[in-house]
């Protein structure tokens, strides 16, 4: 990375993922890069949904918060390592039938001038 003034932190990760569950999507936007990625961990293919472009990016972002209108990333830990990062989270969400619901995941990031270029998200499964 250049400067360390473009340095990502724990601290950026946090509010990003502050961000996501107030639902703020122009907040969650101004942590991504100008030509952002986001992979959701679902999806038609074995990267799951792609999304690539800011626009294109805030529309999956958007439509991630629409699905989920109660969706909370609690319990989250950070790191960052030079240009790449880490966010480990549960999400939690109620169902239409009143039915708490809970997944552990991560993302995995790639930085880019102090902003997030890629946000590539996994999830655990419960069978």
């Amino acid at each position: 990375m250049g400067s360390t003034s473009k340095q990502v932190t724990i601290e950026f990760l946090q509010g990003f993922a502050d961000a996501w569950t107030a639902h703020d999507i122009d907040l969650l936007m101004s942590f991504m890069s100008d030509n952002p990625i986001f992979q959701l961990s679902s999806g038609p293919n074995i990267d799951g949904m792609k999304y690539s472009g800011f626009e294109n990016v805030k529309q999956g972002f958007q439509a991630v918060l629409d699905k989920f209108p109660d969706g909370k990333w609690i319990e989250d830990s950070h790191f960052v390592a030079g240009d790449r990062g880490v966010s480990e989270w549960t999400f939690t969400t109620i169902d239409n039938e009143g039915i708490e619901s809970q997944v552990r995941g991560c993302d995995i990031f790639t930085f880019e001038e102090g902003k997030i270029s890629v946000k590539n998200s996994f999830r655990k499964i419960i069978i």
